[in-house]
């Protein structure tokens, strides 16, 4: 066989598909299969956004290319929800719109580093993360992140693992797998130990709309002007808005970065898909009421897992926010991926192993409760104590 790519055979190979494809022995003996392994949304768009996507989608305009860092309307919309949420001057120019978020993400490191660079990368990390590196060649440094510590990085672990030459490290808050989320000053302080070490700090807030409401912004990096020359911000319109089929992102940061990004943009995708880009440019606005609301029944959601988790003995819930419960096996239990399967063949029920996202994990279930409603989130415990 001709010689593939040495990165992309060094890739692991996708998750889901792979956690997905143990049900497929499910005889049905517990009841309907119960599949809590993708990160979606468990209710509709509005109805009005799917009304403007089809109209959108019928203009002879947006069949055609449009702006190669987004519509200009979309742009000034988020720009000015990214102000209202962090309480700080940000305009449309530090905007641009991507084919989804993890295209961003891909897009970040390609002009931040190259093969045989290295990013530093908490664990348990977000594989996607960790597979968008290993395709190009850039070396991925754990970071260890303890149950102990709420799955939070500890500041003086990031110094010292800086200092092995790291050009950035990535934050993603609220956190996938976990749910955590980082507190502002801890923000602030990996923003400042990246300043001081020379590398970039990507912070990846694609969940920042399922934060609780009521709260300080989640982090106060955007009111210093100084934060476009050294943090860069990765969001995506997947989870607010319920469209990730339209795959919409968007990436923020200061005019240096965006300069060498346009080459990125313009090469992996020339533009966002438009019609979701003019749906989604009203819908910032138009529709805060209804992500309020989707806001709190995620809020509800992951309450209903909590009180579900509590009548497992020998588990333990590690963490728990935005879409995802991260569970830790009880000791007499198989390790993590063996358990993961067992689930889905004997219990139709699918979630994600802790192997999954990365070492030191062999004892952790990722489970996305967002995907489903209170009620089925009340048949999981009997499932899990099958084990």
């Amino acid at each position: 066989m001709v010689p593939l790519s040495p990165h992309i055979r060094a890739t692991d190979a996708p998750p889901i598909p792979t956690a997905r494809a143990w049900a497929a022995a499910y005889d049905g003996r517990a009841g309907p299969p119960l599949d809590l392994t993708q990160a979606v949304p468990g209710y509709p768009p509005h109805p009005a956004l799917l009304a403007r996507l089809a109209e959108a989608a019928g203009r002879r305009a947006s069949a055609g290319y449009g702006p190669i860092d987004g519509e200009p309307a979309l742009r000034e919309a988020l720009a000015a929800d990214i102000a209202r949420a962090y309480d700080a001057p940000v305009g449309a120019g530090d905007v641009a719109i991507t084919a989804g978020g993890n295209l961003a993400f891909a897009m970040t490191m390609a002009v931040l580093a190259g093969p045989g660079d290295a990013v530093l990368l908490p664990t348990p990390w977000y594989f996607n993360h960790r597979m968008a590196l290993a395709m190009q060649g850039i070396r991925a440094i754990p970071l260890p992140c303890r149950a102990e510590d709420g799955f939070v990085p500890d500041p003086d672990r990031v110094a010292a693992l800086l200092r092995e030459g790291a050009r950035a490290m990535v934050l993603v808050s609220p956190n996938n797998p976990t749910g955590a989320t980082c507190p502002p000053a801890v923000i602030a302080r990996c923003a400042a130990l990246c300043r001081a070490a020379g590398a970039w700090l990507v912070l990846d807030e694609t969940y920042r709309d399922f934060l609780p409401a009521g709260e300080d912004p989640p982090h106060p990096l955007f009111r210093d002007p100084a934060w476009r020359e050294g943090v860069v911000q990765l969001y995506s319109f997947s989870k607010a808005y319920c469209v990730p089929g339209h795959r919409v992102g968007a990436i923020l940061a200061g005019p240096g970065f965006r300069a060498e990004l346009m080459k990125a943009l313009d090469t992996l995708q020339i533009c966002a898909p438009r019609a979701a880009q003019i749906a989604l440019a009203w819908a910032v606005e138009a529709l805060r009421g209804w992500r309020e609301e989707n806001r709190l029944l995620m809020a509800a959601r992951a309450a209903a897992f909590r009180r579900a988790a509590e009548r497992l003995p020998g588990w333990r819930l590690d963490a728990l926010g935005a879409y995802f419960a991260y569970l830790r096996l009880p000791e007499e239990a198989p390790g993590a991926m063996a358990a993961a399967e067992r689930l889905a063949v004997e219990r139709g029920l699918l979630c994600l192993p802790g192997p999954f996202f990365g070492p030191g994990q062999e004892r952790h279930l990722r489970l996305a409760f967002a995907n489903v409603e209170e009620a089925a989130i009340e048949a999981v415990p009997e499932r899990l104590a099958a084990l």
